[in-house]
């Protein structure tokens, strides 16, 4: 998001964090709710651009909210959402991609009250690995002609009493409503929010054979120093880079392998 959208966004994800921050707010409704509201203004083509109109008064919009929502959601969603449309966003969708985002993140609050926020995050790591090397799981889960309720079946079947409830949730909302997006894109946006929710960055490990512990711990270190930040460990194993590691935090790229050695020179040669 850029300009006033960022800025709304800001403001938006303190308030889920104030909320949050008190006992008496269930994240799990939450995330609930607003993936509710979610699919409402993503369907309602309408409703969202009067909600992001900058031309209309914030309280007239609220009211709007109150009078759209008040009796589907908690009031605690509708407070939320009637401060978001009195902010000031640059396009209606990106009003859609914030409530979405307060959802994945309210549903990673509530992993982390249960104590299983590590878990949620190293599931949805691995389930992205499963999809990368499936074409066949990836068709049937991004299909456009299957039913929702189908993918969610096969979902449910991969992942029901084998992950965090939190991991089963966020994937199957990302798989019933991608709103556009690749699976391997959401996937890795909603590993991105689990590790920032815990402070971190994600760094993707690509390595010919697995790390030792001792390797991991020096590795991390590394990249805490190098980044100002403390860095999660994605890891995988690649044994086609032949040997060393690959590192990739974000869109940046550390390529150490000799595969990429390997290519660099022959490039030099036939240069």
């Amino acid at each position: 998001m850029i300009g006033a959208s960022r800025d709304a966004l800001a403001a938006a994800r303190e308030s889920l964090t104030a909320l949050t921050d008190s006992t008496s707010a269930d994240p799990k409704v939450l995330a609930d709710e607003l993936a509710a509201v979610t699919v409402l203004l993503d369907r309602e083509v309408s409703l969202r651009r009067v909600l992001a109109d900058p031309s209309r008064s914030g309280e007239r919009k609220a009211e709007l909210v109150a009078t759209v929502l008040g009796e589907q959601v908690g009031g605690s969603t509708v407070d939320l959402v009637s401060g978001m449309v009195r902010s000031r966003w640059s396009a209606p969708r990106d009003l859609v991609d914030a409530t979405e985002e307060l959802a994945d993140t309210a549903e990673l609050v509530a992993a982390e009250r249960d104590g299983t926020l590590d878990d949620t995050e190293d599931e949805l790591f691995r389930f992205s690995r499963t999809v990368a090397s499936s074409p066949e799981l990836r068709a049937a889960l991004a299909s456009d002609t299957a039913a929702p309720t189908a993918k969610v079946q096969l979902l449910h079947t991969l992942l029901g009493g084998k992950s965090r409830p939190a991991t089963e949730r966020l994937v199957t909302r990302l798989v019933a409503q991608p709103r556009g997006r690749s699976l391997e894109g959401g996937l890795e946006a909603l590993s991105r929010l689990a590790a920032e929710r815990r402070g971190r960055s994600v760094a993707v490990v690509t390595s010919a054979v697995p790390l030792s512990d001792q390797q991991r711990q020096r590795l991390g270190s590394a990249l805490a120093k190098l980044y100002g930040r403390q860095m999660h460990l994605n890891l995988d194993v690649d044994p086609e880079i032949l040997g060393g590691i690959m590192v990739r935090v974000g869109d940046e790229v550390i390529n150490g392998s000799v595969a990429d050695r390997l290519s660099e020179a022959e490039r030099r040669l036939t240069g």
